[in-house]
């Protein structure tokens, strides 16, 4: 077993807004909470807290009290920290809904989660209206944040002047949050997630990540997704730094919000980096106030990540997480110059890992004469594992183990720096003749290409019914690069078994909005295309 070189911290057994803003001073008060980059207002920490209690007070005047569960189907604007954190205050459950999820989707999810009320914003009201009346959910339960006729909005709620009820619960098992996942496989679930996972994981990412309350932070990985909630969302208020919100991820927007407004603290994930790492536009912005690139969602490999971090001038982080985790149990520290940005980094406080043999379940625990383990599947515990996933107490026995450990469904390796490297997901291991492939690798090697723009790479079958590496490939615009040119420039670089055997440009790599590449979107793709 692996353990954080870090101490164990003691995590406050306290709510998530008692932990966010009950040791606010009066200097707090005054600092910069939000900033819409829309209209330039700013919210102070003061306001945001008046905003949440009044939010609290009104919802519980409605009726909301304990364990009701809130669908929240928002993008990063200002007021998502004021319903969120308003719901929470009441000890009522928020389950965080994909802004880009179709009626269907969103109407699966509230009844799964069997939510009562839907707060959503009007461009979003379409498919929030017909998925409320799927889910049985009335339009007084439906709120429209910025206004709609037939249905409550933020304003009549926080100028309604109702103070929110004390409630008492215990921060270790009270839910706080219902974000949705698919786990290593599967079809999505609710994970369920306390207090005391919400406030752990920010305290533990505290004492790696080093976010402070000068810091201004780009805020446009979404909030509903864990990675945004906790990392973005809730750390940079726990720190006392400001969040520029974005509503979506638009590269000449982005570029002009951190010029205009002098973000420092850019938390990203990889199509962002290469973005940032090829883009020729970037140049054009002023971004030179940007002094830390924190990357995660998914793996990013070190060449782009070093280009990105050389381009700007800044430095490089990533880290590792899933929802199941609250997110996070790896993060790079700042100090450490010795780890590549190719590795996830170290466990956080209060963490214990795991490597498993896939094949075998064996623990592994030796390290080679390379300084590293083999590759293993990762498996952590700590104060930030979820409870398990929303009634279904089979798919939370096949994740978390008798001790607490957790399956990630990743493959990792352990170095003798202490820290670890993600290989790729169990699932997405490529076989050709017996041999394993990680994607990741072959896509790591791509990008370094001067003339690919994004790749993804999956298992297809040959005329034989072998699964042989096949790369999706976006390329530079006018580059005239060929299928050739990019199954040369890998078999140059890696043993016989991992070259790519067929290539197909595409325009644009499916991905999640967290930045996770959607392989089976590409399987399907590949299975249309056979007929």
């Amino acid at each position: 077993m692996f353990e954080s070189r870090f101490s164990d911290i003691e995590i406050p057994n306290v709510s998530i807004y008692e932990y966010l803003f009950g040791s606010l001073g009066a200097d707090d008060l005054e600092r910069t909470a939000l900033i819409d980059p829309a209209t330039g207002a700013e919210t102070s920490y003061g306001a945001l807290v008046a905003q949440v209690n009044a939010f609290a007070g009104a919802m519980a005047a409605r009726g909301v009290e304990l364990n009701t569960v809130i669908g929240l189907l928002c993008p990063n604007v200002p007021a998502f920290a004021t319903v969120f954190h308003g719901a929470l205050r009441l000890g009522a459950v928020v389950s965080t809904i994909n802004s880009l999820y179709t009626a269907e989707e969103i109407a699966t999810q509230l009844r799964d989660a069997k939510a009562s009320w839907l707060i959503t914003v009007s461009p979003l009201l379409p498919q929030a209206k017909a998925a409320a009346a799927a889910a049985g959910i009335a339009d007084d339960h439906l709120i429209v944040l910025d206004g709609a006729e037939g249905h409550p909005n933020l304003r009549e709620l926080l100028t309604a002047g109702q103070v929110p009820p004390e409630v008492s619960f215990d921060p270790a098992t009270q839910l706080a949050v219902l974000p949705y996942s698919s786990g290593t496989t599967g079809v999505p679930k609710g994970v369920m997630l306390t207090h005391r996972n919400l406030v752990a994981n920010v305290d533990q990412s505290r004492a790696i990540i080093s976010l402070v309350p000068e810091d201004r932070v780009l805020a446009v990985l979404p909030f509903f997704h864990i990675y945004g909630m906790t990392v973005l969302l809730n750390l940079a208020l726990r720190q006392r730094s400001s969040l520029v919100t974005m509503p979506k991820f638009d590269l000449v927007e982005f570029l002009n919000n951190i010029q205009n407004f002098k973000c420092t603290f850019l938390f990203i994930a990889p199509p962002i980096a290469v973005a940032l790492a090829k883009h020729p536009i970037v140049d054009q912005f002023d971004i030179s106030s940007v002094h830390t690139l924190f990357s995660g969602a998914a793996p990013l490999d070190g060449e782009t990540g070093e280009a990105a971090a050389s381009r700007l001038h800044a430095r490089m982080l990533q880290g590792y997480g899933m929802t199941e985790l609250s997110p996070v149990s790896h993060a790079m520290v700042a100090s450490r110059t010795d780890v590549p940005v190719s590795s996830i980094g170290e466990l956080l406080p209060n963490m214990r890992a795991k490597l498993v043999d896939v094949a075998t379940g064996a623990e592994i625990t030796e390290l080679g004469e390379n300084g590293e383990t083999l590759p293993g599947e990762l498996w952590v515990s700590g104060p930030n594992v979820m409870v398990g996933y929303l009634g279904r107490p089979e798919a939370t026995a096949e994740t978390i183990d008798a001790d607490g450990f957790l399956q990630t469904g990743d493959v990792a390796v352990y170095h003798e720096g202490g820290y670890f490297s993600i290989v790729d997901r169990v699932k997405e291991l490529i076989k050709y003749k017996g041999y394993q492939i990680a994607p990741a690798e072959l896509e790591a090697l791509l990008l370094s290409h001067p003339k690919v723009m994004d790749v993804a790479c999956i298992g297809v079958l040959d005329e034989d019914k072998q699964e042989i590496p096949k790369a999706f490939v976006v390329a530079a615009p006018d580059s005239g690069l060929t299928a050739e040119e990019v199954m040369e420039f890998v078999a140059s670089h890696v043993a016989p078994h991992k070259k790519v055997r067929r290539v197909e440009f595409i325009d644009q790599i499916p991905k999640s909005s967290s930045g996770k590449i959607m392989r089976r979107d590409l399987r399907a793709r590949e299975a249309a295309a056979a007929g």
